[in-house]
């Protein structure tokens, strides 16, 4: 079989969204990647492992984001929406409301916390953690210490 037989194989999928969009998901089998999904009752797809900051249990019905079509037909999903913008500010929100939910206003989290104490405190990637910190240092809302992040008063 030569290259151009085994591209014509390929059996191109029709899909109802496109990239960034917001569909809906059902946790199917927990993989050494990730997870499989259902998107949109119809659609097979993949949650990777990186991408879940929440407990999923097999059957649970969660809103997700479409994040890659593969060329191969294959596609990605997130929980969280897709775009720089987006989850800048979705996690700006949420450190933000961390900062004002604490009784002494301050988070002992910092750049130099370790990933894992960032994940299980904030639900969120030590890097998404750094970015969300540095926008709220750079509207001046919070002021960074050696071991904590202050809220301004």
């Amino acid at each position: 079989m030569d290259e151009h037989e085994e591209e014509n194989n390929f059996q191109e999928i029709e899909y109802d969204f496109k990239e960034g969009d917001k569909v809906s998901l059902i946790i199917e089998t927990e993989t050494a990647l990730g997870y499989t999904v259902l998107i949109n009752d119809e659609f097979d797809g993949l949650l990777f492992r990186s991408e879940v900051f929440q407990e999923l249990e097999e059957n649970m019905e969660v809103v997700g984001y479409i994040k890659k079509i593969r060329e191969d037909g294959k596609v990605d999903v997130s929980l969280r929406p897709q775009g720089f913008r987006n989850v800048i500010d979705s996690d700006t929100d949420k450190v933000l409301q961390k900062l004002k939910d604490s009784r002494e206003g301050f988070l002992l989290l910092t750049d130099k916390s370790s990933p894992d104490a960032i994940r299980f405190h904030m639900k969120m990637s030590k890097k998404a953690f750094k970015k969300a910190v540095g926008n709220l240092y750079k509207q001046k809302l919070v002021l960074l210490k050696e071991d904590r992040i202050e809220l301004v008063k």
